[in-house]
């Protein structure tokens, strides 16, 4: 597999003026610990939703296509539902995204680092791809960022170019001045290969502390304790 840094179309000099971020994962705390719960709490393996999605390919293809807008939630969950029963798991249809997602919470310390990264003058857009219709309930976008680039509203996911030269493009930036946030290393290497420079967030004190240096905000770390690993 590419390394991030071969993907890099050009070597960002100086520091970046703009971020991108990931929601799942990165602004809640972990989307594979949610998977893994529900998994666990419907069958033996607790990776049975995560392996559904990476490596059957049908349920693959259903993940794409209501990721880009073209297949409502309800077809998606009877989809893999019925994915799930050829593996001999029984779920009920209606209510699937919700409950695989019922593990996610609020990370408290990155949402106050962007609002803190956004009252210093930096730009913010959180590009995420739609799990559900119901994914952000609960979140003021428009408070958190100054574009929010969802998949399902421009045809196009993660990690594919447009999503994210769409959100350069809103916050008026030059991919080479944007620092991308996410939790899943290909959608980095999507990034990367715009030139966009890649932060793997794994740890919330470690990305607000990275975001810190970045744009030598000393005070980003003072915010509120974070959940902890997200």
């Amino acid at each position: 597999m590419e390394d991030l840094d071969d993907v890099l179309e050009a070597r960002p000099e100086g520091p970046p003026r703009a971020v991108l971020t990931d929601f799942g994962g990165v602004l809640t705390t972990s989307v594979l610990d949610s998977f893994r719960a529900y998994s666990t709490r419907v069958g033996d393996d607790p990776t049975l939703i995560e392996r559904l999605f990476r490596e059957d390919a049908e349920s693959a293809a259903l993940l794409v296509e209501h990721e880009c807008g073209r297949m409502s939630e309800a077809d998606f969950e009877r989809g893999v539902a019925g994915r799930l029963r050829e593996k001999g798991v029984e779920v009920e249809p209606s209510g699937l995204v919700a409950a695989i997602g019922a593990g996610m919470r609020p990370d408290e310390k990155m949402l106050a680092a962007l609002r803190e990264l956004r009252a210093r003058g930096v730009p913010v857009a959180i590009v995420s791809n739609a799990l559900g219709d119901d994914c952000y309930q609960g979140y003021d976008l428009g408070a958190l960022a100054d574009t929010v680039v969802i998949s399902s509203e421009i045809g196009s996911r993660k990690p594919g170019r447009r999503i994210y030269r769409t959100a350069c493009d809103r916050l008026g930036v030059e991919p080479s001045a944007c620092v991308m946030i996410d939790d899943l290393e290909h959608n980095l290497r999507g990034a990367a290969r715009l030139g966009i420079r890649p932060l793997h967030h794994i740890h919330s004190d470690e990305t607000v502390r990275a975001l810190g240096e970045l744009f030598d905000i000393d005070s980003l770390t003072a915010g509120p304790d974070g959940p902890g690993p997200a």
